[in-house]
């Protein structure tokens, strides 16, 4: 059910032979805990999301910012409740989540993450004892690139995704949403994947972490310009080498290699975005 965090994720999880998920489609009613999501344009997943979600949710909440595709109308046929607020931030938009539950207990997920069955299955056994021992817990988010099986074994990372708001809550914040002085990996890790459908092909990728890395630019401390000269030249192999030998994407090959390139343009990008920043500023 619980465990110390690391992944764990079985061919239950990935569901067939490239590693799609399956979701069940029972609501289990006798657990009191909410599921909240925030969507903008996201027909492309939001009703396996909803359908996976509702295993284990009570109730699912979608916090929808403007969608002007299907999302809404998809949502609303997996039996979701829909919530329209315009785009405040990461944090605050979790915020109207949370404040919207009818419980206490909360499972906080992205329009691309699906619940799998054997997650499914420890949720609903962590409530049905003598209920959550603790106050937070973390699901192992497991990357399920497109047309391949889930990796089990890079990229996967444990999130704190459920969570009693009681003593926890996200923060008020444009660019962070996770909770608040929880380390994901000090806290108990629940058995089976939260599937990470993150991305279309390494295109999209590469429009969302372009997105991201503007986001985190502005909202994030500007950093000296020494410093943003030192990441300028030597970060990019830095982070480049992080993911690829260190995370042990390596074992991925050439895709794996090409992942770990978006992932270091992006955090790159960043530091050249605040750069950008320091010049606008001595322009006046």
């Amino acid at each position: 059910m619980a465990r110390p965090c690391r992944a764990l994720l079985t061919r239950r999880d990935a569901g067939g032979k490239h590693g799609r998920l399956q979701p069940e489609t029972a609501v289990d009613t006798a657990l009191r805990l909410s599921c909240y999501i925030r969507t903008l344009n996201e027909a492309r997943l939001v009703a396996t999301v909803v359908r996976a979600a509702r295993q284990v949710a009570d109730e699912v909440i979608v916090v929808d910012s403007g969608s002007t595709d299907d999302t809404v109308a998809l949502a609303e046929a997996q039996g979701a409740r829909v919530i329209r607020n315009p785009w405040p931030g990461n944090g605050f938009q979790k915020r109207v989540g949370e404040e919207a539950a009818r419980h206490d207990w909360l499972l906080d997920l992205d329009a691309d993450e699906v619940v799998s069955r054997e997650l499914a299955d420890s949720i609903r056994a962590l409530f049905r004892s003598e209920g959550p021992g603790g106050t937070v817990y973390a699901l192992d988010l497991c990357l399920q690139p497109p047309g391949m099986e889930v990796w089990r074994d890079v990229f996967n990372v444990p999130r704190a995704k459920l969570y009693d708001r009681r003593a926890h809550r996200m923060p008020e914040h444009k660019v962070w949403d996770q909770l608040p002085g929880v380390s994901p990996k000090a806290v108990p890790c629940l058995d089976g994947a939260l599937v990470h459908h993150a991305y279309r092909d390494l295109g999209h990728m590469v429009e969302k972490m372009n997105r991201g890395s503007t986001a985190r630019a502005r909202e994030t401390r500007l950093r000296p310009i020494w410093e943003l000269w030192l990441r300028i030249w030597f970060g990019f192999p830095v982070y480049f080498s992080r993911q690829f030998f260190v995370k042990g994407a390596w074992r991925k090959g050439l895709y794996g290699a090409a992942l770990c390139g978006v992932l270091s343009l992006s955090r790159w990008l960043r530091d050249a975005k605040q750069v950008e920043m320091h010049r606008a500023r001595r322009r006046g």
